[in-house]
């Protein structure tokens, strides 16, 4: 194993890119061989001296000695880029462009880490998409019916292209729904989970910070605590998942590296799970995330660059 690798990130100047750029200078295994911004290009990365942005295009890349990049792109922007890349370079995709390619693996590591250890390309998931699979996942096998997830974010996950759900005058005072079906999150929740679940999304005034509460409609009664003790038991081991009996706010997501799950609350029958999860939505919900998924593809400690 080298002592550094050479990783550069494509879209550096964006809300994820900023955080992104932020934990790769203090990774221990990785050389940021350039941060890449169109509109910024000539001036410094804020907070990381002597590397500035560069207008790099998909040929400038592809000619890189790189053991790594980071597409932090909007969607349907990457594939120029990544078509001559190299095939043993690492690409982690932050956009939703390969999130449901069956040749790329899919990098939530917690329920996938097996399949992205080594891998070369990755898909990183949606922010909510992380939060809502987590809170699920370990009582999949318990559900019947139809689960519905209410989510909640702060306005920094519809980028920084201006729009109605990005203003903060527009959202001051205000909660807005949005994409109330078929969004791709709740794709990725039906695709991965393997169950069907329908999902709310909503944008408020804050900048960062995400919030799902998931109801899960059961077959068999449950209670509290067997509920908790599932839950605490399938992540005991993740560095990256912190418990709580109270249920957890959204400020409660914000800046924190990993996600908090919470709230365990079970209908007076015991067939109505309700779980609520947190997370920082540039965090968890993309940086730290790509970040995992890069020190798995590379075989270096999978939180490295993180805690």
């Amino acid at each position: 194993m080298p002592e550094t690798y050479r990783v550069g990130v494509v879209g550096a100047r964006g809300h994820t890119g900023a955080e992104l750029m932020r934990l790769l200078d203090d990774h221990p295994y990785v050389d940021v061989a350039f941060a890449g911004s169109r509109e910024l290009a000539g001036e410094p990365v804020p907070g990381i001296e002597g590397l500035t942005f560069e207008n790099v295009g998909p040929d400038d890349v592809a000619r890189r000695d790189l053991d790594a990049v980071f597409f932090a792109l909007p969607d349907g922007i990457g594939g120029p880029y990544i078509h001559d890349i190299a095939d043993d370079t690492v690409i982690v995709d932050i956009s939703a462009d390969h999130r449901f390619d069956d040749d790329w693996v899919y990098g939530l590591p917690e329920l996938f880490r097996e399949k992205i250890q080594g891998a070369r390309r990755i898909a990183n998931p949606g922010c909510y998409a992380t939060a809502l699979q987590l809170a699920m996942a370990p009582f999949v096998d318990q559900i019947e019916g139809v689960p519905t997830v209410f989510g909640v974010s702060g306005y920094s996950g519809a980028g920084t292209t201006p729009s109605p759900r990005n203003d903060p005058e527009n959202l001051r005072d205000n909660l807005i729904p949005y994409r109330l079906t078929g969004h791709n999150h709740e794709r990725e929740g039906i695709r991965y989970l393997e169950r069907t679940v329908r999902f709310m999304p909503h944008v408020h005034p804050a900048f960062r910070g995400l919030l799902v509460t998931t109801h899960m409609p059961l077959g068999e009664p449950t209670t509290v605590e067997s509920a908790h003790d599932r839950l605490t038991s399938a992540y005991a081991s993740e560095a990256l998942i912190d418990f709580q009996e109270e249920i957890p706010t959204l400020k409660d997501g914000t800046e924190r590296k990993g996600i908090l799950i919470g709230g365990t609350t079970v209908s007076d029958d015991g067939l109505g799970l309700i779980v609520v999860a947190v997370e920082d939505n540039l965090l968890k919900g993309a940086a730290v995330q790509a970040v995992q998924n890069l020190n798995l593809a590379l075989g270096v400690p999978e939180i490295s660059g993180i805690l």
